[in-house]
């Protein structure tokens, strides 16, 4: 029974997280998504306004870069705010790999829903290349352009890691979270021209 509001539309949320991962956007229904949360089909309406509304309440819930600001303090050195970024983008995507896998659908398909996602991604790239050409400027790091270096490193994070070439080249063996967040941050910083002293960070 539907009681507890809250409780219904965290249903809701999680419902339609897990259908649009699989499904996609398009291809999801409300009834679906009530379906999988046990919920009336017409409270999708009484609570999110339609099916497009739940998808910005998704990422508006619990997309993790919208509290970017949290973090200023690390975010003032060019190689701490560059290891946070890195780290907390592979503790997204694996942690919660449904709402990773949904917000890359979206972005691969240009989709009118992409101006949301934007607002939020955006700002977390754009203080990637601050925190690039802040480095440079500090002469931490060594790279030609700031654009194409940012590129580079999103590319890096967000390459999707569960199709069908990732799952041929790792043979199903998954690396643990910590272990991928030291190695994809050695491998960057490494790019930039980072140096590292006896095995641990330049002095």
């Amino acid at each position: 029974m539907d009681t507890d509001p809250k409780d219904v539309k965290l249903r809701i949320l999680l419902a339609a997280k897990k259908l649009f991962a699989k499904n996609g956007f398009e291809g999801t229904t409300v009834r679906q998504i009530c379906e999988e949360a046990g919920a009336n089909v017409a409270l999708v309406s009484y609570h999110f306004g339609g099916k497009e509304n739940v998808f910005y309440a998704l990422i508006d819930t619990f997309f993790p870069g919208k509290k970017l600001h949290e973090h200023e303090e690390q975010l003032q050195d060019p190689v701490k705010g560059i290891k946070f970024l890195i780290a907390e983008t592979i503790r997204f995507r694996m942690l919660d790999p449904e709402l990773a896998r949904i917000m890359q659908q979206e972005v691969f398909m240009e989709s009118p829903r992409l101006e949301r996602i934007m607002q939020y991604a955006l700002p977390i790239w754009r203080r990637l290349g601050e925190l690039l050409d802040k480095g440079r400027e500090q002469g931490i790091f060594h790279f030609r352009s700031t654009t194409h270096t940012v590129l580079l490193i999103i590319s890096t994070l967000v390459l999707p890691n569960s199709n069908r070439i990732h799952l041929e080249l790792t043979q199903g063996e998954e690396q643990p979270l910590e272990k991928r967040v030291e190695d994809t941050t050695r491998f960057i910083l490494g790019g930039l021209g980072y140096q590292y002293v006896n095995g641990g960070d330049k002095e």
